[in-house]
């Protein structure tokens, strides 16, 4: 009896979304579960040959091969026979690509049926100045594929049976064997029925849909240690995507940049803060208060301080991301020049200006000078 078409199988078109195709089939299991209907004989059959169809067109690789190729494409043996350009009976299971793992060991292109880890995860987190400095514990939003908490990744309904490959006799792999010109060949590849698991499910689990595995998104606590910089990466293990056929899960990466301070620029542990201050307490010396990334601190200024000089106050810079202590905090002053000045301001300005023997425009007439100076007054 031939096969009728998956897509007719589940009633969707071709061309159907990956939702489309599993609403399809959640709602044709329930229809024809066995269990719903004792009473008829084709249920069973109608059943299984949903999960067949759900099987091929929820897994990309098998839909690809099914809509170039039509259920030849799903079959273990496809690609076997008589081959082209004078093979003769060669019987290579996954098309031309395989003629090269029977020559050459197929390292490259092989896949393994084993246990395989979970890919890592990504993560970039931007944080404030402060929180690179102090550290701080966050946390953070992360969509990644999980085990199926109802099946716990088995891909069977709860309380329906497991049964061992009969394919593969529960090795997951499938040996072949090929007479050529060249000579006897074997190669070994994963078992197509059971996807190289080495066991097969009669009913799929309603959650995952007999895939093991779903999409969540899972909140992670993050520890950012104090001192780190942008640039530094943060590894939590096990927080990255669930493996597949009792594979460890893999890891999640967390990329840090920081975000730029108003006031301090960083280098290595050090802070680099510009102050200005006054012509006068640069000359005649003072005691001001500077910020620091923890409130305020004093910082002497010496009589005769020139503009540029940079001052250290110790132990108020980043604390060292590996190790004890904290770097220091430069403060490189400059001369604040007042662009607004009173007629008092700019007299004693003068003052001291020829005070030290410096030439000066003459100050400025007011108006009321000029209309004296006019009437001779």
């Amino acid at each position: 009896m031939a096969k009728r078409d998956y897509y007719e199988v589940l009633g969707v078109e071709k061309g159907a979304g990956d939702e489309e195709i599993k609403k399809a089939y959640r709602r044709l299991a329930r229809q024809y579960h066995p269990d719903v209907n004792k009473d008829d004989p084709k249920a069973e059959e109608k059943f299984k040959e949903i999960n067949e169809a759900h099987e091929v067109l929820s897994d990309p690789q098998k839909r690809a091969a099914y809509d170039r190729f039509g259920h030849a494409g799903t079959d273990p043996n496809f690609g076997g026979g008589t081959g082209a350009g004078g093979f003769g009976d060669f019987s290579f299971e996954g098309g031309f690509g395989d003629i090269f793992d029977m020559f050459f060991g197929g390292g490259g292109r092989r896949q393994k049926s084993g246990p395989r880890r979970g890919a890592d995860l990504g993560y970039d987190l931007r944080i404030s100045f402060e929180e690179a400095a102090f550290g701080k514990t966050t946390t953070i939003k992360i969509p990644r594929t999980e085990l199926c908490s109802t099946c716990h990744g088995n891909r069977a309904k709860p309380g329906t049976p497991i049964k061992t490959c009969s394919t593969c006799g529960g090795s997951g792999q499938v040996e072949s064997v090929q007479n050529t010109a060249f000579g006897r060949f074997s190669t070994v590849r994963p078992c197509e029925r059971c996807q190289g698991e080495g066991k097969t499910i009669e009913t799929p689990c309603p959650t995952c849909a007999g895939r093991g595995r779903l999409r969540q998104t899972r909140e992670i606590k993050i520890t950012i240690p104090a001192g780190i910089d942008t640039g530094h990466r943060l590894r939590v293990s096990g927080e990255g995507e669930a493996g597949e056929r009792g594979g460890a899960p893999g890891d999640l990466f967390v990329n840090i940049s920081v975000k730029p301070h108003p006031l301090f620029k960083r280098t290595g542990n050090d802070l680099i803060l510009e102050q200005g201050i006054s012509y006068a307490q640069a000359a005649l010396g003072a005691s001001i208060e500077v910020p620091t990334l923890e409130g305020t601190a004093t910082l002497k200024i010496p009589e005769g301080t020139q503009p540029g000089t940079l001052f250290r106050l110790r132990g108020q810079g980043i604390p060292h991301l590996r190790g004890s202590g904290r770097g220091d905090e430069l403060v490189r002053v400059g001369i604040k020049v007042p662009s607004k000045l009173t007629s008092a301001q700019r007299d004693a300005i003068r003052q001291v200006a020829e005070a030290f023997g410096e030439e000066v425009p003459p100050a400025e007439k007011g108006i009321i000078d000029k209309v004296k100076e006019a009437f001779g007054k």
